[in-house]
């Protein structure tokens, strides 16, 4: 348990480390227009230059004509040329944009952007939560480098259009080039590796939708540990593990955890959503992220124990994101809570499962005492990481998703969680913000849980429990800041009841002070007169 208490603490903490660039925001006129369908990345990797060279290509629909596009590209790096449908244009690359000023005017439908660039990828200081590059060398000399992109996009090292509301359709090609003794690990399906005199080209190729900040790679001295898993809709996927060799042997115990990690996800929100290629997890020189199909991991095999047995909750957290973050996608980062709060519920789930209910409890009894609450955790619309993101959107997200289970109950409350995680209408292509998921657990459980998102999700109100003592052992108990009646646990003198409570009040009989809903379910503020 008290791993996850540091882990809080240590999200918490994120957002004094602020990016100087972030992603999302307005999205801008230029780029409205744009449907970006898919990317191909071809790149050349120097290690001893640290730096990159190669190109990307784009393809996207226009809604419409145009003379300008516009596309994010941090100017750390050097455009060298542009070409649109095989035809060179003019362009200006500064503060963070290429603009290209079409020659001749761009009708509406599909187009291809082709650019040229290179240099020296800006390198993160204190990775995962500060974006760029990391140039390192495994325990033996041997180099070893990885990428976040999280706060920053992916324009920290490819053009793109950098918004969330935004993936490519139709997936992405990879095609990375190393020293012919490094080996890359990317997302989606290893296509082919090219040998060459001295390097080796790896295509990795996903055709599935995928956020731009998980479009990246990593490379090392990896050995390749794989084993099939049966899902639980009975599909088998490979489970492929990028370990360090000197690490190789800790691998196969690796799996045995992980494989353990990924029923209980799938129990609460249905079959891995990436079935036709894999579940990936790469070994890496920071701490630890979330990249679809590909989640890098580096918490050194540092075990916990839950229900007895060996848990790693860094991989648990991430890998969660496969269905939080990735498969269901915020449109806006000002909707960042669904990524990081559901997902982070997961982790308490886990908990439940192999520990039990008074652990999970216990477990947000003890996280409500960390939440900052200084800002709302959805601040409005159009909002980009950096100003979305705070250390509540974890723990005080998670802790919102428990009060919501405790007052529609469970027999509407986990079928509702997987049926929004499993749904068409939520996932892959479709992206959601937080309306949705309030609209769809109110028609689930046929409530008005609007006054619980505003109050805990849009505000930084608690709930208000006013204790009124009366002649005779008697106890007013009122809501104050409410407007719908809630559940709620009371304990009198006679044991504890859950009690339907609003703003015109209960008369509770006690012959002592009642206590307010001691398993904590709610985040909230007792007054007693």
């Amino acid at each position: 348990m008290r791993k996850f208490i540091i882990f809080f603490l240590l999200l918490a903490s994120n957002q004094l480390q602020a990016q100087t660039l972030t992603s999302g925001g307005k999205l801008k006129p230029e780029q409205a227009i744009m449907d970006v369908r898919h990317y191909t990345i071809a790149l050349n990797v120097d290690f001893n230059q640290k730096s990159i060279d190669g190109y990307t290509v784009i393809d996207v629909i226009m809604a419409r004509p145009t003379k300008v596009l516009l596309f994010d590209l941090l100017d750390s790096l050097n455009v060298k040329q542009v070409l649109v449908n095989n035809k060179n244009e003019p362009y200006d690359y500064k503060n963070n944009l290429i603009r290209i000023n079409l020659n001749d005017e761009l009708p509406a439908g599909k187009a291809s952007i082709k650019v040229f660039y290179g240099g020296k990828p800006h390198v993160a200081r204190r990775p995962p939560w500060d974006d760029g590059f990391i140039w390192s060398r495994d325990s033996t000399g041997h180099p070893w480098m990885a990428i976040t992109a999280e706060g920053t996009g992916g324009k920290l090292y490819f053009p793109c259009k950098d918004h969330p509301s935004d993936e490519p359709n139709e997936g992405v090609d990879m095609m990375i080039t190393v020293p012919k003794d490094l080996v890359v690990a990317g997302p989606g399906l290893l296509q082919k590796v090219t040998k060459h005199e001295a390097t080796a080209t790896y295509h990795w190729k996903t055709n599935y939708t995928i956020n731009n900040y998980s479009i990246i790679f990593n490379a090392g001295d990896y050995k390749v540990v794989s084993r099939p898993y049966k899902t639980i809709d009975g599909n088998t996927v490979p489970i492929q593990f990028y370990v360090l060799n000197v690490h190789a042997d800790k691998a196969e115990h690796h799996l045995d955890v992980f494989e353990k990690t990924i029923h209980e996800q799938e129990k609460y929100f249905g079959e891995y959503p990436w079935v036709k290629e894999k579940i990936g997890i790469v070994e890496t020189p920071h701490l630890g992220m979330e990249h679809q199909t590909m989640n890098a991991y580096g918490n050194k095999f540092r075990y916990t124990k839950v229900g007895g047995e060996d848990y790693d909750w860094l991989m648990h957290h991430e890998f969660g994101h496969e269905w939080w973050g990735n498969k269901v996608t915020a449109k806006d980062w000002a909707d960042y809570w669904i990524h990081e709060g559901i997902c982070t519920y997961g982790d308490a789930l886990y908990i439940r499962e192999f520990d039990g209910e008074k652990a999970y409890i216990k477990y947000f009894q003890n996280a409500a005492s960390h939440f900052g609450n200084k800002i709302p955790i959805v601040m409005g619309k159009d909002i980009d990481e950096e100003a979305a993101y705070n250390g509540d959107i974890y723990g005080k997200g998670a802790f919102f998703m428990h009060t919501i289970r405790y007052v529609i109950g469970d027999s509407v409350f986990f079928p509702a969680l997987k049926k929004f995680v499993t749904s068409p209408q939520y996932t892959y292509d479709n992206f959601v913000n937080t309306d949705d998921v309030e609209q769809f657990f109110s028609r689930e459980s046929g409530r008005d849980l609007k006054p619980l998102f505003d109050l805990y999700i849009r505000s930084i109100d608690k709930l208000q429990v006013h204790i009124k003592e009366l002649p005779g052992n008697k106890y007013q108990v009122q809501l104050q800041n409410m407007s719908i009646p809630l559940p709620i646990d009371v304990t009198t003198d006679s044991g504890t009841k859950r009690m339907i409570i609003d703003s015109k009040g209960l008369l509770v009989s006690s012959k002592t002070l009642p206590v307010i809903d001691e398993d904590t379910y709610y985040i909230k503020k007792v007054t007693i007169e």
